[in-house]
């Protein structure tokens, strides 16, 4: 199961040459490797290119039918590993991840990948993830690419420009030996458009061909003698080649303009941008001419010296556009520029941000600072942007991310709270996923976190004799990510007597929901139903314990608090089991739709508070935090609080009530239950319901009338 299938889009990769194929960016990719002739394709799952991986999930049956093989890799650095295919044998492969993360997991294989070279075309297709949507730490793929000398790619963020972009990189990989890395901003990810097809193509050389006949050449091979020549061989012979390539090609583009004393460079990514921060200051208009020239670097490395000096000769002054620190673009420019005595100004941390997105207003106020110092008088009929943004933080609640409604993961974190009333706060590391929503209020657990799948590594300094012991969580997708030999065999091996909390939900919940060994779903080209405990025992652990349902806290309560006060010495796991709520929905909802259309009876349930039993304490919002449970005026006027309310977003998964439960709180929750097409008996039952309540409700008025008349009976 995923995010979102792409069943019925797929079939468009099927289209003929010189079809207009409309879609999304990641569509276009797929599609664009399959006119490349690409022979394997291998990722792992992220923000913001988790949909590429379920695009090439959904659209398998078209790539055996080209002979292309397909797998979704246990995590980044086996799916670099893959790009092996390439190094001895004539044969295209890409693999993809979310960056930079995913190429810190990675870079022990394409270090190695690097160094000895390539064959066939080696394409990595990184979703940069930069900036202030980011869920990562700011970073940015351009230091690797640097250090490792791989090649990197950074398309006009549009249809055509991606496409030809990856058909590029595998050329441009091939010409120079060189794995090559094509750079997905967030938005090139998911904007739609139109270009137009190229015939899709069988690898001209198949895996198969390379197993039927084995190449081997030690030079490929990272191993001294050779692995002192391999880094001559980058600059002696592949950086030439892929300037040759760059430059013969017009990988980057040049746009005139009319000011011609002035100019722009930028990252091909960053050109919507800019192109709409000039034309708000009247300087390009909506087909894309500007009126200052522009040199757009489609190939944010290796910069091609000849092409840098031939724009920049005979312009004033110069602004580069690159986000993020360090300044690479800037500095590697002002080096190129005074090795060559070129005396052009160049600006650009000195008039744009350090850090951070840069958004359509924030160059909009960078090129204004360029452009009253150079050429004010352009800037003469533009106004002033709008300070919409400052006047919006006034009035617009802050919205931090959270657990979604009926997560099975939040009774988790409330049982633990309970346990910390009574036994205190503990060191608890955290892990990348869903879970680390739990070092927000009302939870406030965690105090690290370190990695995907090294959670439970991260409290491994902790191990202290006698010591409280620390509590390390990981989710299902972490574990099988990294955490069963960093963090689960690692602490069998040091005699670890911490906590571990697997949170078992039965997907990779947080990159999308896509299936991993332990689903519990049947998954027809992948094998899953591989219970967490039978690994976690393999490796050598024996204290484990296995909560099959979460929702129950009264049982995660005890089997936590057992998990910190037993007297067993060694690492201990409770494996906390209930399936993504988000996914759950997803099967559910279509299903249940469908039944009611065709009239067959179907069962909705839902919790809710009695305002007249609510004490207005909100004990139950502390412990739950979650998002359907809110306030409401009680309707008693000598009730001046606010009382608990369960919200129409309720998916009645029981958390509320018996949290409440377990924390011995004002016993207010109830369950409602929505028949929808009932049978002849319920409708029978109900009509007896309504008439006795009619009945009681009539002999109530009439008693309370009794009162208004005769107070003295009263």
């Amino acid at each position: 199961m995923a995010e979102r299938s792409f069943a019925r889009e797929v079939e468009t990769l099927r289209v003929p040459a010189g079809t207009e194929f409309r879609g999304e960016g990641i569509l276009a990719v797929t599609k664009a490797l399959l006119e490349a002739g690409v022979g394997y394709v291998s990722g792992y799952q992220g923000s913001p290119i988790s949909h590429l991986m379920d695009v090439l999930a959904d659209a398998q049956p078209i790539l055996e039918e080209l002979g292309v093989y397909f797998e979704p890799a246990a995590n980044e650095a086996c799916a670099a590993a893959t790009l092996s295919a390439s190094v001895m044998y004539p044969v295209r492969g890409a693999v993809t991840w979310k960056s930079t993360v995913g190429t810190n997991v990675a870079s022990d294989a394409l270090a190695n990948l690097s160094s000895g070279g390539v064959t066939g075309g080696a394409l990595v297709i990184v979703g940069e993830d930069y900036g202030e949507g980011s869920s990562i730490m700011q970073e940015r793929t351009h230091a690797f690419a640097m250090k490792s000398q791989m090649w990197l790619l950074d398309p006009r963020p549009n249809l055509p420009a991606i496409v030809q972009a990856v058909h590029d990189g595998f050329e441009l990989s091939e010409a120079s030996h060189t794995p090559v890395m094509l750079q997905l901003r967030i938005r090139s990810c998911h904007l739609h458009g139109s270009f137009v097809t190229r015939e899709n193509r069988r690898p001209a050389f198949t895996l198969r061909e390379a197993l039927e006949s084995p190449q081997r050449d030690t030079n490929r091979i990272v191993l001294p003698p050779a692995s002192f020549l391999h880094e001559r061989e980058k600059i002696e012979q592949r950086w030439p080649a892929a300037v040759k390539f760059i430059t013969e090609r017009g990988l980057n583009e040049f746009f005139d303009g009319d000011i011609e004393e002035l100019g722009i460079v930028m990252l091909g990514g960053m050109y919507n941008n800019v192109l709409r921060a000039l034309m708000l200051h009247g300087l390009a208009d909506l087909f894309g001419a500007s009126r200052i020239p522009l040199y757009v670097l489609n190939v944010a490395y290796p910069l091609v010296e000849e092409e840098v000096l031939r724009f920049f000769r005979g312009k004033k002054a110069v602004l580069v556009v690159e986000e993020g620190q360090p300044d690479y673009h800037e500095q590697n420019l002002h080096a190129i520029l005074r090795r060559a005595g070129v005396d052009t100004a160049l600006h650009g941390k000195d008039m744009l941000p350090m850090g951070g997105d840069y958004t359509v207003a924030v160059l909009r106020r960078g090129l204004r600072s360029f452009l009253e110092r150079y050429r004010p008088d352009v800037l003469a009929s533009a106004a002033p942007a709008p300070g919409h943004a400052a006047a919006l933080d006034r009035v617009l609640p802050p919205r931090p991310p959270g657990l979604c409604v009926g997560c099975p993961e939040r009774p988790i974190f409330s049982s633990f709270k309970l346990v910390e009333r009574k036994h205190g706060p503990r060191h608890v590391s955290s892990d990348i996923g869903c879970h680390l929503f739990s070092i927000m209020p009302p939870f406030n657990l965690g105090a690290t976190t370190m990695g995907y799948g090294l959670g439970v590594a991260s409290a491994s300094a902790f191990n202290v004799k006698d010591g409280k012991r620390a509590v390390a969580f990981i989710g299902d997708g972490g574990f099988w990510h990294n955490g069963l030999s960093s963090g689960i065999g690692n602490a069998v091996f040091n005699r670890n007597d911490g906590v571990t909390v697997i949170v078992d939900n039965n997907y990779s919940a947080a990159t999308g929901g896509q299936d991993i060994l332990s689903s519990r779903a049947v998954n027809a080209r992948r094998s899953t139903m591989h219970p967490i405990e039978r690994a976690v025992r393999g490796v050598g652990v024996e204290w484990v314990r296995t909560v099959d349902r979460t929702y129950d806290v009264t049982r995660m309560r005890d089997v936590l608090e057992e998990a910190l006060t037993t007297d067993y010495q060694g690492p201990k796991v409770v494996i906390a089991q209930s399936e993504c709520m988000l996914n759950r929905q997803r099967r559910e909802k279509p299903r249940a739709a469908a039944a009611v259309k065709a009239g067959q009876r179907v069962l909705k349930e839902r919790f809710g508070v009695d305002a007249a039993v609510c004490s207005g304490d909100h004990a139950c919002m502390r412990l739950s935090g979650c998002p359907s449970l809110t306030l409401a005026p009680s309707g008693d006027p000598l009730k001046q609080d606010p009382v608990a309310y369960v919200d129409e977003h309720c998916v009645a998964c029981g958390h509320c009530g018996e949290v409440a439960d377990a924390a011995v709180l004002c016993p207010s929750f109830y369950k409602t239950q929505w028949v929808r097409n009932p049978s002849r008996f319920e409708r029978l039952v109900q009509a007896l319901r309504e008439r006795v309540v009619g009945w009681m409700q009539a002999g109530q008025a009439r008693a309370l009338a009794r009162r208004a008349l005769y107070p003295e009976q009263a």
